[in-house]
């Protein structure tokens, strides 16, 4: 039997994705009632960063605590491959006593070549191309608050990075209408352009994308590894930054997302990010309810 793996939220049909948020919405209601439930006993989840994180490590590794399982923080000088050792090699050991590996790198590529070697579930923490896991807490949020999603129109303003994509990917899946503005040169990729070209616009103007939108989403413009850049997007991102003036273009009930941290001031302003109609924390919280729910169809 093939092993299952989640790198991009196309590894998993729609109608399962839908299943994980509602199994998600359940996990927390029962979590909040303090039930024990721990159907991943004596299971362990290998962590592996490459990347710093806060919320990816802290929800995969409490998550795993409270279904019963334990998990195993991997730094990039805690194994050999940054001694050279084969990915391949790293892979087949580590998957050879654990029972599902999460990982947060760089290129998508890497994630790709582990999963190909490793014979338990892959889970994709972050790479520079996807973040799926943050995918199924920004639905599971718009799911409490609104309801089913199709015909949704969700408005993305800022850089077509990796959060971007797999909104992309989700707007397909989920069949929501997706406006993207970037600035020129800023673009998401072509090709997750072209897998989802029915359902997204690629625009530049801001106001256009926001006009009665239900959703309006932003992320740091300048992601991990690209530091060096900054100078360079606060500059090609100035008119960029999703204020008060910009939400009062969405629909008069649109809530506001945000995947953290956010760098207030630039992508967003602190009275939108403290606002009425922002549910970053609510967004934030339920990394932990959907990866519970994640890891519970994967390891079980």
């Amino acid at each position: 039997m093939k092993t299952q793996h989640f790198l991009t939220l196309d590894d998993l049909p729609s109608q399962i994705l839908k299943g994980l948020i509602d199994r998600a919405i359940d996990l927390k209601a029962s979590t909040k009632r303090g039930e024990l439930y721990e159907p991943l006993k004596n299971k362990s989840l290998a962590m592996i960063f490459s990347k710093s994180s806060t919320r990816t490590r802290v929800s995969f590794e409490v998550g795993m605590r409270q279904l019963g399982g334990s998990a195993i923080n991997l730094n990039p000088n805690d194994t050999q491959i940054e001694r050279g050792e084969p990915v391949a090699d790293t892979a087949k050991v580590i998957s050879s006593m654990v029972d599902g590996i999460m990982i947060r790198t760089a290129a998508h590529s890497h994630i790709e070549e582990f999963a190909g070697s490793s014979a338990v579930p892959v889970i994709n923490g972050l790479t520079d191309d996807f973040h799926p896991c943050q995918l199924l807490a920004d639905l599971q949020t718009l799911y409490e608050l609104r309801g089913d999603l199709k015909g949704c129109h969700v408005a993305w303003v800022g850089d077509g990075n990796n959060v971007c994509h797999s909104w992309m990917n989700a707007a397909r899946l989920f069949e929501f209408s997706l406006t993207i503005a970037t600035p020129a040169g800023f673009e998401p990729s072509k090709m997750v352009s072209n897998k989802n070209s029915q359902y997204i616009t690629v625009d530049c103007d801001p106001k256009a994308a926001v006009e009665n939108a239900d959703v309006v989403v932003t992320d740091t413009w300048a992601s991990m590894g690209q530091e060096t850049e900054k100078a360079e997007r606060l500059l090609a991102f100035k008119d960029y930054c999703v204020d008060d003036a910009l939400m009062a273009l969405a629909s008069r009930d649109a809530l506001f997302l945000h995947c953290l941290p956010a760098y207030r001031g630039m992508e967003v302003t602190t009275s939108v990010i403290e606002g009425p109609q922002s549910a970053v924390f609510q967004e934030a919280e339920n990394r932990l309810h959907a990866q519970k729910a994640l890891l519970e169809y994967l390891l079980c």
